[in-house]
């Protein structure tokens, strides 16, 4: 996305190069403010990038964004039957309805204001780049990237896992190291192809995975005993009640690491969102509120899973099966989107400069960044042979801090940039921002401080190492170790007048 052309106003900030090329004996004195302006004049821009998609079909229309930002999201309600176990029908029916508005809507919107005012590839990393310089863009790279490949590390086996119950020696030893390796080379390779193929099939795979909700939900209302519902639980679990819905309801911003894209960012990412939220909100709370309803089995029956036994109650086997291949599938394609997003997100951290420009090279048929997958899928095919359980608590640390940042980015951008064009602008103002931000940063902290200390040492070391990286990148840059762009960030060296130029004062309100 090339940055905007636009001329500046008579009263805007002149850098001292300018005022040097002016008068060169012309230096004013500290106090003088003759040259300032109110800060109210002042935006910044995307980062010029190093390539860019070759061809129009390429680029990301509306059908596909919106079931690609699903599938960073949800993938269906696989795996909502916890929520049902830790606390009881009535509270997780009302958790799906209401969680979506407190913490999806309120990312939605960050996402969908800053997708359309800075459409760059990298998204939230350009965000925090510009909001706060090239250390917290490349720090929010970080804890976003590693979440990410984290997340998708867990697909492969859960892939293998349904695979051994056709073919058994994928169960174990040998033949699911096999079975992973040849799921994770598969999907890489279906990646490469190119992000437009990605996103039709997004569409394709929620059709399937999606129509066996639907049969449960109309099979299920006809028996439907609104009484099942206050069936309760002895000892409710809070904490597995949170992360579950925390778990199945995060990363709408995701896709704003691909908003070079997509065609019309300014137009499509609002809509694409508004549309997904609804779509993932009703994905969950229909098929738990009707389930619960239909069927007379305890809470405590409710493990992963169980929606294939709800289905083989209400339907028979023919639903239970087709159930049971939707789980594959939903796998496929949370891993297609989530990989498109992280490989994405390092070519965009190029485009920066805060990694080397090679992040940037797209593949020369399908345009795709294929470095950046080739490095993800290494790190998602090791990850995928590891114990899970601290991993995961470690990632959903990481993507925590990483939200929390781009809460403060959001608001420091609106300080900072008022008159930065947004084609899309929150019609709020930052003490409304301010609270309805404040429950979503409560869950954030919460999701923190209930990780043991095994994990909080893992997330130091995986975020120390972050820092070590990004200080790497800036060695190797000052020694010309390795090539990079030169649209590095808020550099220490460089001035903030330098960076700055007015933006248009149109902007376009309206909700998400």
């Amino acid at each position: 996305m090339q940055a905007q052309e636009i001329q500046l106003q008579p009263n805007q900030l002149q850098t001292t190069h300018q005022i040097d090329q002016k008068d060169p004996t012309n230096h004013p004195s500290p106090m003088d403010t003759s040259n300032l302006s109110p800060p109210s004049r002042q935006t910044c821009t995307v980062p010029k990038p190093i390539s860019t998609t070759k061809s129009s079909s390429n680029k990301l229309k509306l059908i596909p964004l919106i079931f690609l930002i699903y599938f960073e999201v949800s993938g269906g309600p696989y795996g909502a039957e916890q929520s049902i176990q830790a606390i009881g029908p009535l509270y997780a029916i009302i958790g799906f309805f209401i969680f979506p508005f407190l913490w999806g809507v309120p990312e939605s919107l960050v996402t969908a204001e800053l997708a359309t005012a800075l459409p760059g590839n990298g998204g939230f990393v350009v965000w925090a780049d510009r909001a706060f310089g090239p250390f917290f863009g490349s720090l929010m790279g970080t804890w976003k990237y590693l979440s990410c490949v984290i997340n998708i590390g867990a697909y492969p086996p859960m892939c293998a896992d349904y695979i051994s119950r056709a073919y058994p020696p994928a169960a174990a030893g040998p033949g699911r190291s096999v079975a992973i390796s040849i799921t994770v080379v598969l999907l890489c390779l279906l990646n490469y192809i190119g992000l437009s193929v990605v996103g039709w099939g997004a569409v394709v795979l929620a059709v399937v995975t999606l129509a066996p909700f639907v049969l449960i939900t109309v099979l299920a209302m006809r028996r439907l005993q609104p009484k099942r519902w206050m069936v309760q639980v002895e000892k409710k679990d809070w904490r597995l009640f949170l992360n579950t819905l925390f778990w199945n309801l995060n990363c709408w911003d995701s896709a704003s690491t691909m908003a070079g894209e997509v065609e019309q960012p300014e137009k499509t990412f609002p809509k694409g969102l508004a549309i997904a939220v609804v779509i993932c909100s009703v994905s969950y709370f229909l098929p738990v509120m009707a389930s619960t309803g239909a069927i007379d089995s305890p809470p405590e029956a409710w493990v992963n899973g169980y929606f294939a036994d709800v289905a083989d109650m209400v339907g028979g086997d023919w639903l239970k099966y087709w159930i049971q291949a939707g789980a594959v599938l939903s796998s496929i394609g949370l891993y297609e989107a989530q990989l498109s997003s992280g490989a994405f997100q390092l070519l965009g951290m190029a485009d920066l400069g805060l990694l080397p420009s090679v992040f940037a090279v797209r593949a020369p048929k399908f345009d795709t960044p294929w470095v950046g997958i080739l490095l993800s899928c290494i790190i998602t095919l090791t990850i995928s042979f590891l114990p899970f359980e601290d991993i995961v608590a470690t990632a959903n640390i990481l993507y925590s801090l990483g939200m929390l940042l781009e809460f403060a980015t959001f608001l420091w951008l609106r300080l900072k940039y008022p008159d930065l064009k947004r084609p899309y602008r929150v019609p709020l103002g930052i003490p409304g921002l301010i609270v309805m931000y404040l429950f979503p940063s409560v869950l954030l902290g919460y999701v923190i401080a209930v990780a043991s200390r095994r994990v909080f040492l893992l997330s130091a070391v995986l975020t120390a190492f972050g820092i070590a990286v990004h200080y790497l990148m800036r060695y190797c840059r000052s020694r010309g170790l390795l090539k990079f762009t030169d649209n590095e960030g808020l550099e220490d060296e460089q001035t903030e007048q330098e960076r700055i130029v007015l933006g248009d004062e149109e902007e376009i309100n309206g909700v998400v």
